[in-house]
């Protein structure tokens, strides 16, 4: 069986008005290259070239473009449609032959029109029956982990319980509205909950619109002023870092021992709690380790320091499942266990929660101990790092922030930070 040698590549092309390079509203093409030939393909999405990242190929998280369509859904049609070219491929390789220009663009014209016939407006489950296979569709080409697609489970539901006769024509602003009320009177949801109800809706919704299941468009425009507040950063200071460090466990709870250490090696290498379970010792190498990580896909290279290498090296020579680096429990168990951990080591400082329901504002504050999370490993490792001054270009290459909307609360903690560090002076 023959190999074709390909490359496939997504860039945005470089038109010129009036001598001047377009910036915006830029069509996406994919360009192919095989066995010498060379194929340009346009994907039939636009995007501004502030928003695409070329990197990785795609349209940045978060980004919409003119049409408001967004990130999420053109980077799944761009990623069906590379994988369709694949395939074709694959197909051809089977039977020792090459395709022609005429057959890759047959393919893409296919893939095009895919899904373009609308569903009858009488079948009253039809809504739901779209929304399932928006799940399957979306989940498989976006490599949705179990966590999503449970979400997604739960948003159904809340969409069937608020009316599970739903037409994709029920959605207008007045119907969105209504959800809206219902998600915050009957569900008592919080504001930011309720923000992100509405936007996997409008997701869905625009997934539908863009395979011509309905020709619903209201939602684009539905903006509703929704009150809300800046989350709080929960992260350990070096105090309290410390406290953790130089608790003693007693022998009635030596396994808070290994959640400890899993928690410091995220404290000073910044990874997720999926990304260290799956860290394997053939990631290991002698002063860094590398790691594909498991909610972005992203090829990261993160160096040891004296902290993290002392954790792996404790650990070296005990044999775990799976080829396992570290003994790393499940999520729900080591968030259960980090709080009773912060509980013995008197991580206690009172931190105050602001939230609204509707206009309703709430304060809740609570004991720092029992905010604690394996997430708080990776929000002590960018707070850190960033208050002792590494730019945060470094760190986002550690972490695999891809913008700074995702770094700008904790620039503004490691900004706070320098502050309080700065009055000590005032004190001598």
């Amino acid at each position: 069986m023959i190999q074709i040698k390909r490359n496939l590549i997504f860039s945005l092309e470089r038109r010129k008005k009036d001598g001047v390079l377009i910036i915006e509203n830029t069509p996406i093409r994919l360009r192919i290259n095989f066995e010498g030939s060379r194929l340009d393909i346009q994907s039939g999405y636009r995007i501004d070239n502030s928003k695409w990242n070329q990197d990785k190929e795609q349209v940045k998280n978060g980004a919409f473009n003119k049409l408001g369509q967004s990130s999420a859904s053109i980077n799944s049609r761009l990623l069906e449609l590379k994988v369709t070219i694949q395939d074709l491929f694959h197909e051809f390789e089977s039977q020792d032959k090459i395709p022609t220009k005429e057959q890759i663009r047959q393919a893409v014209n296919e893939i095009k029109n895919k899904g373009k016939v609308n569903i009858k407006k009488s079948d009253g489950n039809s809504f739901f029956k779209v929304f399932d296979q928006f799940v399957n569709e979306s989940s498989r080409l976006n490599n949705w982990s179990t966590s999503t697609k449970n979400k997604f489970a739960v948003i159904k539901n809340h969409l069937t319980n608020f009316n599970p006769n739903s037409k994709f024509e029920d959605f207008n602003e007045e119907g969105l509205s209504n959800y809206l009320n219902y998600l915050r009177e009957e569900k008592k949801m919080r504001n930011t909950t309720v923000k992100k109800q509405l936007s996997f809706l409008k997701w869905f919704l625009r997934w539908g619109l863009e395979k011509k299941y309905h020709n619903n468009d209201d939602f684009q425009s539905f903006r509703p002023k929704i009150k809300d507040s800046k989350k709080t950063v929960i992260f350990l200071t070096e105090e309290e870092k410390s406290k953790i460090v130089n608790y003693k466990i007693p022998e009635s709870k030596t396994y808070l021992e290994r959640v400890r250490d899993v928690l410091l090696f995220c404290c000073y290498t910044g990874l997720r709690h999926s990304d260290v379970y799956n860290l394997k010792r053939s990631d290991i190498k002698d002063d860094y380790f590398q790691i594909t990580t498991v909610k972005t896909s992203d090829n990261l290279i993160i160096e040891f320091n004296k902290h993290s290498r002392a954790i792996i090296d404790k650990y070296a020579d005990i044999p775990y499942k799976q080829n396992k680096a570290l003994p790393v429990i499940s999520n729900q168990k080591m968030n259960d266990y980090l709080k009773e951990l912060g509980l013995l080591a008197k991580i206690n400082a009172p931190v105050t929660h602001t939230y609204y329901i509707g206009n309703i504002r709430k304060d809740e504050t609570l004991p720092k101990h029992e905010l604690l999370g394996t997430h708080v490993g990776r929000r002590t490792f960018i707070c850190s790092a960033l208050s002792i001054g590494i730019p945060v270009q470094v760190v986002m290459k550690w972490t695999g922030h891809s913008d700074y909307k995702a770094m700008k609360p904790y620039i503004d903690v490691a900004d706070k930070t320098k502050r309080t560090a700065m009055d000590k002076f005032n004190e001598l």
